[in-house]
């Protein structure tokens, strides 16, 4: 069996708004809602998740793509009455969308999501941001009928949502002018929330707090991450002991732990996947050429147990 490694290093490389729905995979994040939940009061925004959102629909409204409705997804901690917003996903180089709609890429999102949720499982789906290319600073009635259908799903049965707009006028510096407006240079993200059942979104008072967006150190990787997307999400629902790791400077790592202490290592990079089996500490490559990583895995593991049986 080990005529097929090579001792080395594991180098790592390194309706529209019904298209925003999130996956099963995503309403299935965390525990079921306590019942203790109360109306939201406030949320509170990390200062890294505010930044992000300002510095990505900036890059977003100069890129190519400009004119179409982009957003993200929100991750953080739901209390009784206060929501943490600690992490944003994107929705991604593979989202289909224009100037009245945007579908993100849910799949990607879900790896995502599993990988942020390693660092802190308090992480749960808490709401979506999108953008609106005209001057609609609230959402739309087909974001209603979208939103209302999925919104018990979530903790509290309330969901947090941010409208996005822009112009060419603005502070260089975050201000805001009302308790559920940010504002910053040119552009607007006003703040909602949605309870199961509401006729309306209302207005939510949003403040920011120190700490970073916890899935920024995914952003050099998510090109990766949506191109192995759905064979991450199926390897992931398999394996129930499958952990990722960002492999600098853009690529994952997928880790599949062995019976006997040792570990299935598959590093993703955009020139393919290079695969690994490390053994007290240290890391045998292997010569296997199987860009789909699932496929990979399960080949490695049969030979091993081919191995282990001879």
């Amino acid at each position: 069996m080990l005529e097929r490694w090579q001792r080395g290093l594991a180098t790592l490389a390194g309706e529209p708004p019904l298209d925003r729905l999130p996956s099963k995979a995503l309403c299935e994040i965390g525990p079921p809602a306590a019942p203790n939940y109360k109306p939201l009061r406030r949320v509170l925004l990390t200062e890294g998740v505010v930044r992000a959102l300002f510095d990505e629909y900036s890059d977003h409204r100069l890129s190519d793509r400009g004119g179409e409705e982009t957003g993200w997804l929100l991750l953080g901690w739901r209390d009784e009455e206060e929501a943490v917003i600690r992490a944003t996903l994107p929705a991604g180089a593979d989202r289909e969308a224009g100037e009245a709609h945007v579908r993100f890429n849910s799949t990607a999102q879900a790896v995502a999501s599993r990988i942020a949720r390693q660092t802190d499982r308090r992480l749960a789906l808490l709401g979506v941001v999108h953008t609106h290319p005209g001057t609609l600073r609230h959402p739309s009635d087909g974001d209603y009928r979208g939103d209302i259908r999925w919104v018990g799903q979530l903790r509290g049965s309330e969901g947090i949502f941010g409208i996005g707009t822009a112009n060419d006028e603005g502070p260089a510096e975050f201000e805001q002018p009302r308790a559920s407006v940010l504002r910053r240079g040119g552009m607007t993200i006003c703040w909602y929330s949605l309870r199961e059942g509401a006729k309306r979104y209302h207005p939510i008072p949003v403040k920011m707090t120190d700490g970073p967006d916890l899935a920024m150190p995914l952003r050099p990787t998510w090109n990766v991450i949506e191109g192995n997307a759905e064979r991450l999400e199926r390897l992931a629902r398999q394996q129930s002991r499958l952990g990722f790791e960002v492999a600098p400077p853009s690529g994952l790592a997928a880790v599949v732990p062995l019976a006997d202490g040792g570990v299935l290592r598959a590093v993703l990079t955009k020139e393919g996947v290079r695969y690994f089996l490390v053994r007290n500490g240290e890391p045998l490559a292997s010569e296997l050429h199987e860009p789909r990583v699932d496929r990979g895995i399960y080949r490695l593991m049969a030979e091993l147990a081919d191995g282990d049986e001879s």
